[in-house]
């Protein structure tokens, strides 16, 4: 039988690393999927989730319950995420080396199993509904990430971004009809954009 969070919670702030790296492993593609969707680019949601865990591991002994974990886990989450946006636009960066192989970053691995076609339509898709994340607001971007992604309640999201489940409600319906405006366009030229005679 597996331990639960609050079991895992109190071995860790024991001292038993193997409890901690139990919670690490249980939510790391959670937390990696909202910092990867927040920002678009996999080797700042790396260092965003890292940096997650590492806030994690040092409030745990603060963390007293009133929420649920994962709830308390989703606000650092978002929280870092903020912050890492604000930061960006003070200091713009970007790799030269990674502009001229991918301009929009990295993406995650897609099945081997599709045809090459298949791939870059999949690819092409991604980069699209990205782009168009990347464009939202950031109060529009984490509830959508949260809600259509990660499948989260509205009371979840709530607790998480400490706004009320009214605000949140408000938030998406908003986000949603953004993001549909900005992909509607898009999708257009996705859609119709003429193949490559082979």
């Amino acid at each position: 039988m597996h331990p639960d969070d609050r079991e895992l919670i109190d071995r860790s702030v024991a001292g038993d690393l193997e409890a901690f790296s139990e919670l690490v492993r249980r939510y790391e593609k959670k937390v990696f999927t909202v910092a990867f969707r927040f920002t678009g680019n996999y080797s700042d949601a790396s260092d965003l989730a890292q940096e997650v865990f590492i806030r994690v591991y040092q409030a745990l002994p603060r963390f007293r319950g009133e929420a649920s974990f994962t709830t308390w886990l989703y606000r650092i989450t978002a929280n870092l995420c903020r912050d890492e946006l604000r930061r960006q636009k003070r200091y713009k960066k970007t790799s030269l080396d990674e502009m001229a192989v991918n301009p929009t970053g990295p993406l995650p691995p897609i099945e081997d199993s599709l045809s090459p076609d298949d791939v870059l339509t999949r690819r092409e898709f991604q980069e699209m509904v990205q782009a168009c994340l990347n464009e939202l607001p950031e109060e529009y971007r984490l509830v959508l990430v949260m809600r259509e992604i990660q499948g989260l309640s509205y009371a979840e999201i709530a607790a998480a971004l400490d706004i009320s489940p009214g605000t949140v409600k408000s938030r998406l319906s908003r986000a949603r009809q953004a993001f549909r405006q900005k992909i509607s366009g898009r999708r257009e030229l996705f859609v119709f954009r003429p193949r490559l005679v082979k």
